[in-house]
């Protein structure tokens, strides 16, 4: 009887163990899901930004970062 008993136990374990590592699993797959998410998110944002602060440049900054020289045209 005691054998028996210890051969469930172990089995119980066993079964505890698996079921505690396939939720595990679960949530690490999607804690990464979450954070995919949220990092496309950003990404998306920082871009939405960019755009906007690129539409709002006044002509004096659009001026500086031309590479066009005047000199060259004066001709």
């Amino acid at each position: 009887m005691s054998k028996n008993k210890k051969q469930q136990e172990g089995t119980l374990g066993a079964q505890l163990n698996e079921e505690l590592l396939s939720k595990l699993q679960s949530k690490k797959t999607e804690l990464k899901e979450q954070e995919e998410k949220r990092q496309e998110k950003e990404r998306l944002e920082r871009i939405k930004e960019r755009k906007r602060q690129e539409e709002n440049k006044s002509f004096e900054e659009l001026l500086k970062e031309s590479d066009l020289d005047w000199k060259s045209f004066k001709k």
